[in-house]
C-alpha cells in the first residue's frame, strides 16, 4: 500500500491527540497517546494531547482544532461515546464511527454481524446475571462443552479473561470475572493471531501480514499483551498458505461487515487443524511503536510515520457514504 508523503499545508490546524480516559486500558492509551504526540510533532504537525478523563480541559482543548486523533482504548472511548461527542461538536476524528465502535466493543453483537457477513467464530453464549454461578456453569457446559473462555462482553485487551476446564472452575470464573455483562465462549487451543486492515479514502481495503503472538499456555492474556508475561511475536504468522488466505479474507470480511473505517485490527485463534476463528475487533488498536499494528505495518514496508499519516487522513472520510 502506497502512502503519500506529508504535504506542507495538509494539516494547517492543530491536531488534538485524545488519550488517557478512565477505563482499565488507560495505561495502554497513555502509551499510545504519548508516542503518537511525539511522532506527529517530529513530523511537523502541530499537536497537543488531551486526556478524556479531564472533561472540561477536553472540551476547551478541542476548540479550534482541525481534527482529533484518537489514541485511546476501552470503555468511554472505543465504544462509540467519544465518537458521538465529537460528531456533536463537529470535530473530525480518526478511526471508525459511532455504530462500528459501539457494535465492535460488544463481543456478542459483533460476532453475530461477522457471522452474517461470512466469518467463522467460536460458539458463545451470554451468561445470565440473575442465575447462580453453579447453575450457569452446568448450562454452559451442556451448551458449549469444556473448556470454555469466560470474559466480559464489553472490555478489550483480554481484561478479565479466564479459561475454565471443569464445571467447578467455570462457576468460580463466573464469580471472579468483573466487568458487568459476561459471556462464555468455546475454547479452541491454537495460535493467537492478529490481522491489521487499512482502508484508503476510496474504500479499498489492504490487509497487513498477520502477526502471531506465541505464549507458553497458548492464551494471549492481559499480562501477555502488557508485556508482563512471556510472549514471542512472529510476523508473518507461522501458518499454512491456505490459513493465511483465510485469515486475510476473514479480516476484510469483519472490517466491512462491522462498517469499520480507515483501520482496524482483528484477533483470531488458529486451531491445531488450521481453522481460523475470529474473536474480536479492535477499532482503536494500540499505537505504540512496538504495538501489534505497527509491527504488522512495518512487515509490509509501512513505517510508523506512514501508518500515522494514513490514520490522520482517515479523519476526513465521510463515513455516511460508506457501504
Amino acid at each position: 500500500m502506497r502512502i503519500a508523503p506529508l504535504g506542507t499545508a495538509e494539516f494547517s490546524k492543530p491536531v488534538a491527540v485524545v488519550t488517557g480516559g478512565w477505563s482499565q486500558e488507560r495505561d495502554r492509551s497513555l502509551l499510545s497517546g504519548n508516542t503518537v504526540t511525539d511522532a506527529l510533532t517530529e513530523m511537523g504537525v502541530k499537536t497537543h494531547a488531551l486526556d478524556l478523563a479531564e472533561r472540561e480541559a477536553l472540551l476547551g482543548g478541542l476548540d479550534g482544532v482541525g481534527l482529533a486523533f484518537l489514541a485511546i482504548a476501552g470503555r468511554g472511548a472505543e465504544d462509540g461515546r467519544l465518537q458521538g461527542l465529537l460528531e456533536t461538536l463537529g470535530v473530525p476524528y480518526t478511526g471508525s464511527g459511532v455504530l462500528a465502535s459501539a457494535v465492535g466493543m460488544n463481543k456478542l453483537h459483533s460476532k453475530a454481524l461477522v457471522v452474517a457477513a461470512g466469518g467463522r467464530v467460536p460458539r458463545g453464549v451470554r451468561i445470565a446475571p440473575t442465575a447462580t454461578a453453579e447453575d450457569e456453569a452446568v448450562r454452559i457446559e451442556q451448551l458449549l462443552g469444556l473448556p470454555v473462555i469466560v470474559k466480559p462482553v464489553s472490555e478489550g485487551g483480554s481484561i478479565g479473561l479466564q479459561v475454565a476446564t471443569t464445571v467447578e472452575s467455570l462457576a468460580v470464573a463466573i464469580m471472579d470475572v468483573a466487568g458487568g455483562e459476561l459471556m462464555a465462549e468455546a475454547f479452541h487451543p491454537g495460535r493467537s493471531v492478529s490481522v491489521g486492515v487499512l482502508e484508503d479514502p476510496l474504500g479499498a481495503v489492504h490487509v497487513l501480514p498477520p502477526l502471531e503472538a506465541q505464549t507458553p499456555n497458548g492464551v494471549y492474556s492481559y499480562a501477555a499483551k502488557r508485556g508482563t508475561a512471556a510472549c514471542d511475536y512472529h510476523c508473518p504468522a507461522r501458518v499454512s498458505p491456505e490459513t493465511l488466505k483465510d485469515l486475510q479474507r476473514q479480516a476484510e470480511t469483519a472490517h466491512r461487515g462491522l462498517h469499520c473505517s480507515s483501520y482496524s485490527r482483528h484477533d483470531f485463534i488458529v486451531s491445531d487443524d488450521g481453522q481460523a476463528w475470529w474473536l474480536e475487533v479492535n477499532t482503536l488498536p494500540g499505537l505504540s511503536r512496538e504495538g501489534n499494528l505497527a509491527r504488522m505495518a512495518l512487515a509490509d514496508g509501512i513505517s510508523y510515520e506512514e501508518l500515522l499519516l494514513h490514520i490522520l487522513r482517515g479523519a476526513n472520510i465521510d463515513r455516511r457514504t460508506r457501504p
